[in-house]
């Protein structure tokens, strides 16, 4: 049983847009954007898709749940 890799990008996506969201909010951004107006704007619009997504993909993290996704996909070709 493996997570999936694009689980696994996903996840680390919007890891890093929530971590630049908070820093972002605490007066320290990470992405070098001079204007704070922009660099809220891009902050906010990469949080936001990265949060749809994560939330739109199936993101399979248990065995249970891997094994589901497995005996779907085997449903689905038979």
């Amino acid at each position: 049983m493996k997570i999936s890799t694009g689980t696994i990008a996903r996840t680390a996506v919007l890891l890093l847009a929530l971590t630049n969201q908070i820093l972002s909010a605490a007066g320290k951004p990470v992405l070098p954007i001079e204007d704070s107006q922009l660099e809220t704007l891009v902050t906010t619009g990469l949080t936001v898709a990265a949060s749809l997504a994560a939330w739109w993909k199936n993101n399979s993290f248990t065995p249970a749940a891997i094994r589901a996704d497995e005996a779907l996909k085997a449903f689905r070709s038979a």
